[in-house]
């Protein structure tokens, strides 16, 4: 329960590793995850120090794992993800990963430029096709209609037409494609040169495909005639602006169909080559999607280690490598084996040496978690971590966090959703791990599965104390009230029922329950006009002696923690006043609810004072001959609370602050000398050091083994 209720106790270290051993030993601490490095270079630049340049070239095959990641989900390969966690890979290895990584990059680039080459080439073959398709058209349609003067005039223009291919994006309406075809259409008529333009274009109903992006594109065909070279320029202008594609039209329609059959016979081997590239671009994203998980893991545990190898302080001979942590005490003895397994691994014949230092620095807040009590520390975390050797809130929040929410939200049904659905998630818990969805909302529902549980099983609970279920009553033991006339003090008969839309029952006369209900709310007020009124009142004066208890439970646990930290000064000018003042106003106030509940009755109806107004006239110190008190001396006892309560808070504010100037200007503390290192070893250091046989635990006096 020590370490439970409190954070666990952590000790600074100092760590001496041989260089060759440096590397397996920080892995080793790493796959603990027990110690909390210090940096050591705190002045030193992040690029001037020893492992930069290995952190580079892990950032480098970072780079490169996620080009090659982009790649397969652009293709919409899965990602085998077995949920294996290997070891950090030894520095030797790291070569073998950038060649595989560079290869693979190298190879993607020549596939993506290929194929993205081999689709341009295809784009402007499909082009040209619909171009030469469309122009046949064209002249096919539009020529039978000319007079022979037409023809003769076509003559004229044959040697001065071209075919321009427009690109409009899918992604536009057809409102603003219209409206590009027509201001097209007016700057090419609006041209200010002597001659005739002819032009036309038609829509090509299916899309094509970027080669660039990807993205479906649809486009159109405009045919141009026109007459000299200055107004050719001026066209090309224009329709460079608009980055259409320009295509020459032969002059024939023999020469057209020829070009047509070429066309589609090259379209046809470019159809052959470009399904072989894509067979061999989904053969390698295959193979690199059954270990990209593990390379990213990989990768990531090399970056890290080089990055905690950058805090160290290296000696002087450049052999030994100098660190500080923060580890648990518990833990030392696993810290200790983590060593000399990496020392093991690395094949060096000099041990690492574990040294417990001395200092003043508040060492960091660690607090032990399991799959149950995570959510739980995450949410006080959230608030604010509390301090080192504080009482940690988190399991005291596991019961209070669930139960409050209940309060609020309290439903039978509502709550059984919520059990079942926290419920089937804890069954289901390893599968759904193995799986580990990317999905932030899921993660979200299904790290707190445990707290949806207890929220929901706590709701189902206040849902009986409320007998609500879906805004509905349950009646399982009947109802205590019973309708009696109070006029005759019999019951209502049928002739006074009928025609009556509201009805009211004296509780002197219609309750026959003669007790309190036995469990719950009365389901007869599910069917009265002011239930909200009475639970409301009843909620409110729940609502208030749960959340007094809770502040006085936060109250009690500081009392915890002044006398764990022996801070006297704390109890006296913090605890004591605060305690006084809470239990003076709202202890006390909560004490008078539950006197009403005790010794007031149905008989007292409308005499019962109103505890609201009553706290107010306790503070104004004013009252009415009419008012009677709950209890004799009410108001002499009320005016010594709020009088305690007006003492305690210059007490609060004042008497700490005036206590420790007094300390200071008297010389009532004494000055500690400041550490002039990272960390001071303690007057009878305590070191521990082993080898590869043994672990042992040396003083100045004495050497013992530890098991």
């Amino acid at each position: 329960m020590g370490a439970l209720l409190r954070s666990e106790e952590m000790t600074l270290c100092q760590l001496f590793l041989q260089s060759e051993a440096a590397y397996t030993c920080v892995s080793e601490l790493g796959e603990l995850g027990l110690v909390q490095f210090r940096d050591l270079n705190p002045d030193v630049n992040a690029f001037q120090r020893k492992f930069v340049n290995e952190v580079r070239r892990c950032d480098e095959m970072e780079r490169k794992l996620r080009f090659l990641e982009k790649e397969i989900k652009k293709d919409g390969i899965p990602m085998l993800d077995t949920g294996d966690n290997p070891d950090a890979p030894a520095p030797r290895e790291m070569i073998d990963l950038e060649a595989t990584f560079e290869k693979l990059e190298n190879e993607m680039k020549e596939v993506n430029a290929n194929s993205e080459a081999l689709k341009r080439n295809f784009l402007e073959l499909t082009e040209l096709k619909h171009i030469l398709r469309k122009t046949q058209t064209f002249f096919e349609e539009r020529f039978k209609k000319y007079t022979d003067k037409a023809r003769h005039r076509e003559h004229i223009f044959r040697s001065n037409r071209i075919t321009i291919f427009d690109t409009m994006s899918k992604v536009w309406s057809n409102d603003l494609t219209d409206r590009i075809k027509t201001y097209v259409s007016e700057k090419l008529q609006r041209l200010p040169l002597k001659g005739i333009v002819v032009r036309d274009h038609t829509e090509i109903v299916n899309p094509l495909e970027d080669p660039v992006t990807g993205d479906q594109v649809y486009k159109s065909v405009f045919i141009i005639f026109f007459q000299g070279d200055q107004l050719k320029s001026r066209v090309k202008k224009i329709c460079e602006g608009f980055r259409a594609t320009l295509y020459p039209c032969p002059e024939t329609p023999a020469e057209r169909r020829e070009m047509a059959i070429g066309v589609m016979t090259r379209i046809e081997d470019l159809n052959t080559v470009l399904g072989q590239t894509q067979d061999h671009r989904h053969r390698v994203l295959v193979a690199a999607a059954r270990n990209i998980k593990v390379w990213f893991i990989k990768v990531r545990k090399i970056k890290a280690i080089y990055y905690t190898l950058n805090q160290f302080n290296i000696e002087s001979s450049q052999k030994c490598l100098i660190a500080e942590c923060w580890c648990p005490v518990e833990d030392l003895d696993r810290i200790q084996q983590a060593l000399r397994r990496g020392t093991e691994r690395s094949g060096s014949s000099v041990p690492s040496i574990l040294n417990k230092m001395g200092t003043k620095q508040t060492p960091p807040t660690y607090n032990r978690t399991n799959k149950f009590t995570e959510a739980f520390q995450a949410i006080v975390d959230s608030y604010g971590v509390s301090t080192y050797r504080e009482i940690n809130p988190a399991p005291f929040t596991i019961i209070s966090f669930p139960f409050l929410f209940a309060v609020m939200f309290g439903d039978i049904g509502h709550g059984l959703i919520m059990a079942i659905f926290g419920i089937f998630l804890i069954i289901r818990e390893k599968y759904f791990m193995a799986k580990k969805i990317e999905d932030e909302i899921f993660a979200t529902f299904f790290g707190g599965r445990y707290i949806i549980t207890l929220m929901g099983l706590f709701s189902i609970y206040t849902g009986f104390l409320y007998n609500d279920v879906f805004s509905k009553s349950l009646n399982v033991f009947g109802s205590s009230w019973f309708p009696i006339d109070p006029q005759t003090n019999k019951g209502y008969t049928s002739a006074t029922l009928h025609g009556s839309t509201n009805l009211q029952l004296d509780p002197n006369t219609s309750y026959v329950g003669g007790g309190p209900y036995p469990f719950g709310l009365d389901p007869i007020w599910q069917m009265s006009s002011n239930k909200i009124t009475a639970t409301n009142s009843l909620k409110m004066k729940l609502s208030v002696i749960f959340g007094v208890t809770q502040m006085l439970f936060g109250v009690i646990l500081s009392l915890l923690n002044h006398r764990h930290f022996k801070n006297k000064l704390n109890i006296i000018c913090e605890f004591i006043p605060q305690v006084i003042f809470m239990c003076s106003i709202f202890g006390y106030l909560c004490i008078l609810v539950f006197y009403k509940w005790t010794h007031f009755t149905v008989s007292d109806l409308g005499k019962d004072p109103n505890l609201l107004i009553g706290l107010i006239n306790m503070f104004l110190m004013q009252r009415k001959k009419t008012d009677v008190p709950m209890y004799p001396g009410q108001y002499g006892f009320e005016k010594f609370l709020v009088f305690l309560a007006f003492v305690c808070v210059p007490w609060m504010w004042l008497a700490k602050p005036l206590w420790l100037r007094h300390q200071h200007r008297f010389g009532q503390h004494h000055y500690q000398p400041v550490a002039t290192q990272n960390g001071n070893l303690i007057d009878d250091e305590e070191c521990i050091y082993h080898d590869e046989f043994d672990s042992k635990h040396t003083d100045d006096n004495e050497e013992e083994v530890i098991t």
